[in-house]
């Protein structure tokens, strides 16, 4: 496709939440490109505004070679136990991996290329917060602070969550940024029913370390270990964890249907644990997939345009 057919239309594309599931967005912004689709708007919630910062940020192949190589152990590692306890995630070392792999500390976002917006959750109101100035790497930050896992991030006297919580898919902010035609991404469209990972039974163990070993294998699932067991009733961060994706599945069809995209992605993702980093391969593909088995609908919308 000619990168003429949509020179005169202002194409927003808005990145769905979906933790591990995102990285699936790099490989329809890839392929998007391949057919001379180039968004002139970026906007994204959860892993969706951390992929489409280094997108706008002009680190997108950097963020791709990373992930690529990422490890079931690696990704292990950023998870930790604190003595103050506010989050799993060790947020020293993302914090590196931020700045090395997705945009630079001092970048902000008015001096990208690209226009950029991210959704974060206002924990005490519950209203949602938009980031379209200011630095990259604290709107990124904001929106990913999945409850559980980060720790709430404070901005201007308010406590900040993941965006998720309330605008899963961010058509709403392309549109207010100026798209005539926005291309969502649905992650979590085929998620429920599916997410429960199976988890072996325990034994008892003592002191702090097994207990929190034994606390995120419920939550990692297959992070760290398969299982073979269907009997046994999901643990308490597997229902933790399934019960944000039904409410963001159910949270992102009531927002589309209210403000409908003129193109929705939905790759095939259900078979991704929430915290699977280390299968970005099959999620890049299954990105690059979704935008050839969509093309013929994308090319048919904006050639009418």
């Amino acid at each position: 496709m000619s990168t003429k057919t949509t020179s005169n239309l202002k194409i927003g594309l808005a990145l769905g939440s979906g933790s591990s599931r995102g990285w699936a967005h790099i490989g329809i912004i890839n392929a998007l490109a391949e057919q001379g689709i180039r968004p002139d708007i970026v906007c994204g919630t959860s892993v969706g505004a951390l992929v489409g910062a280094a997108h706008a940020a002009g680190n997108l192949d950097k963020l791709e070679e990373w992930v690529r190589s990422l490890t079931r152990l690696e990704t292990a590692s950023f998870f930790e136990l604190t003595s103050s306890f506010t989050g799993f995630v060790n947020t020293s070392r993302l914090r590196k991996f931020l700045e090395k792999h997705v945009a630079g500390a001092n970048d902000r976002i008015e001096d990208l290329k690209l226009q950029y917006g991210s959704v974060a959750t206002d924990l005490e109101s519950g209203r949602e917060i938009w980031f379209t100035k200011g630095p990259l790497l604290e709107a990124v930050w904001a929106s990913i602070s999945l409850p559980g896992l980060f720790p709430a991030i404070r901005h201007e006297n308010r406590w900040l969550v993941d965006g998720g919580l309330v605008n899963p898919v961010p058509v709403s902010v392309c549109r207010a940024l100026g798209a005539d035609v926005v291309i969502a991404v649905n992650l979590n469209g085929d998620i429920v029913g599916k997410h429960l990972v199976k988890t072996p039974k325990q034994k008892k163990k003592n002191g702090v370390a097994e207990a929190f070993s034994n606390l995120v294998k419920e939550y990692a699932g297959s992070l760290f270990f398969d299982s073979e067991e269907e009997d046994e009733p999901p643990g308490l961060f597997d229902a933790i964890a399934g019960s944000v994706n039904i409410a963001q599945e159910r949270i992102t069809r009531s927002r589309l249907a209210g403000d409908p995209p003129e193109i929705l992605l939905a790759p095939k993702l259900s078979h991704i644990g929430l915290l699977e980093f280390f299968r970005a391969e099959e999620a890049i593909a299954e990105g690059s997939k979704c935008v050839e088995r969509a093309l013929p609908e994308i090319e048919h919308l904006l050639q009418r345009l």
